[in-house]
C-alpha cells in the first residue's frame, strides 16, 4: 500500500489515479497499518474491499467466455449469470480491470475475428457472419472505422488499392506523405527515404505503392503544404485533413481525442483515458498512440506523462520534443 499525506489517502500499488509526487509518498505493507496512521482508503482502487480476488476472477472468467463466444450475441445479464456475480458488479470490474465494457470487449474480440477470417476464408460474406456481425451491410458501413477499408481490400492486404507517397526534405527530417483516393493514410518522419518507403510497404505489403514526385500530383502536394504548414506555423489553417486510417473503435476514440487537443498544449495519457470515458486505460491510450500512422495531422506528439516527461514517440523523442517547442513558440 502507499498514502498520500497531501491527501491523507492510501491506495493499492495498481491504482489507476494519477501519481502523486515523490516527496508525498509513504508506504505500508498493509491496509490496516495505513489506517492506524491516519490514512482513509481511495475509493478507485477500494484497498479494503475483501471480494477483490473474487470479482477480479470473475473478470478473468468474464474475458474467457467473450473469447469463446465471440460469434455469439451476449447481454451482459447472461453473462453475469455464467461468471456469478451482478451485471453491475460485472460491469464496474470489467471496466476498471480491462479498460472497456464487456460489449466493447466482445465487438474488439469480433473484429479480431473478422480480421483473422479475412485472412483466411475465401469468402468475405462467411468471414463477416462467422465473425459473429449478424449483417454484412453494418460491416461494409463501418469499414473504414473497423479496419480503414473495405473487407475486401482488407481480405487482400491492400490489393487493388493504391496509395501515392512523395518524400521531401523537413525541419524534422525526410517527411513521407502518402495517400489514398479517400485520404491522408500517413504521414512519417524519418532520417532516410529508404526506410520510410520500407515501413510503408509493410503497412500495406500487397497495396501498389506509387512515388510521386513533389509537386506532380496536385492532391499529394496539397496534403504535403498542409503538413509542412502545421510544423512550421501549428494550428494556422484550421480545416480538418481527410484522413484514411485502419484502427479499432478505441483507437478512433483516441485519435479523435489527440486531433482536439488545441496546439501549443499538452495532455497527459490519463486525461485523453478520462476525456473518451475510459480512465483507466491509460496503458491503453498509450498503445493507441503509438499505433497512429498519421504523424503531427494526428498529434500524438501533444500527448505526454502525468509527471511533464515525455514518454515515447514513434519517430523519436527529439523531433517530439521539438514538435513541442514549435507549437508553444507559435501558440
Amino acid at each position: 500500500m502507499y498514502a498520500v499525506t497531501s491527501t491523507r489517502i492510501f491506495c493499492r500499488p495498481s491504482c489507476p489515479s494519477r501519481r502523486p509526487r515523490r516527496d508525498r509518498v509513504k508506504f505500508f505493507p498493509t491496509a490496516g497499518v495505513a489506517q492506524d496512521a491516519g490514512f482513509r482508503a481511495c475509493r478507485r482502487c477500494r484497498p479494503l474491499d475483501a471480494a477483490r480476488p473474487e470479482a477480479d476472477a470473475a473478470v478473468t472468467r468474464a474475458r474467457a467466455v467473450l473469447d469463446c463466444r465471440a460469434g455469439e450475441r451476449m447481454t451482459l445479464a447472461a453473462l453475469a449469470r455464467e461468471v456469478g456475480i451482478s451485471p453491475a458488479h460485472l460491469q464496474r470490474r470489467f471496466r476498471r480491470a480491462v479498460g472497456m465494457s464487456p460489449r466493447e470487449y466482445l465487438e474488439q474480440a469480433r473484429l479480431a475475428r473478422l480480421r483473422q477470417g479475412l485472412r483466411e476464408e475465401g469468402s468475405v460474406s462467411r468471414a463477416v457472419f462467422e465473425a459473429g456481425f449478424g449483417s454484412g451491410s453494418r460491416v461494409y458501413e463501418r469499414s473504414t472505422v473497423l479496419l480503414g477499408m473495405t473487407p475486401g481490400e482488407y481480405r487482400r492486404e491492400g490489393e487493388g488499392l493504391v496509395i501515392r507517397y512523395t518524400v521531401v526534405p523537413s525541419p524534422l527530417g525526410r517527411l513521407l506523405v502518402a495517400v489514398t483516393d479517400r485520404g491522408v493514410c500517413a504521414v512519417s518522419m524519418g532520417d532516410s527515404d529508404e526506410a520510410l518507403v520500407a515501413s510503408l510497404r509493410r503497412e500495406f505489403a500487397r497495396a501498389e505503392l506509387r512515388r510521386v514526385d513533389a509537386g506532380a500530383d496536385d492532391w499529394l502536394a496539397a496534403q504535403v503544404r498542409r503538413v509542412a504548414e502545421e510544423i512550421a506555423q501549428p494550428g494556422r489553417d484550421g480545416t480538418p485533413v481527410p484522413l484514411d486510417l485502419r484502427g479499432t473503435a478505441f483507437q478512433w476514440r483516441v485519435w479523435r481525442a489527440l486531433i482536439a487537443i488545441p496546439p501549443g498544449t499538452t495532455r497527459s495519457y490519463t486525461e485523453i483515458a478520462e476525456a473518451i470515458g475510459e480512465p483507466t486505460a491509460v496503458r491503453a491510450v498509450a498503445r493507441a498512440c503509438g499505433a497512429n500512422r498519421v504523424a503531427v495531422i494526428v498529434p500524438c506528439h501533444r500527448v505526454v506523462r502525468s509527471d511533464g516527461t515525455l514518454g515515447g514517440y514513434r519517430w523519436g523523442l527529439p523531433r517530439k520534443a521539438e514538435l513541442i517547442r514549435r507549437e508553444s513558440a507559435t501558440a
